[in-house]
């Protein structure tokens, strides 16, 4: 049997809202990343994972990221999916 699809909202801090779908994936967390360059500018990636744990593990590969890109710094967030 196929598995429902559905839509899943994040609400970040800042009052950004996200919405996936419509997907059968188990997701249950939203995160983003706004990179600041050197140059002013900024860069937003984005993603979503099936945990917290998996969520938050992105930050110590951010921070490589950062060094090798040469930002000058970002905001790592992460925000709980909800279904509606």
């Amino acid at each position: 049997m196929a598995r429902k699809k559905r839509y899943l909202t994040a609400t970040m801090a800042d009052g950004y809202v996200k919405t996936i779908g419509p997907t059968a994936a188990p997701f249950t967390h939203y995160w983003r990343i706004v990179a600041h360059l050197r140059d002013g500018k900024t860069e937003v990636f984005w993603g979503h994972a099936t945990s917290a744990r998996e969520a938050t593990s992105k930050k110590a590969l951010t921070e490589q990221a950062a060094r090798r890109y040469g930002w000058r710094s970002f905001d790592f967030e992460v925000a709980e999916l909800t279904e509606h």
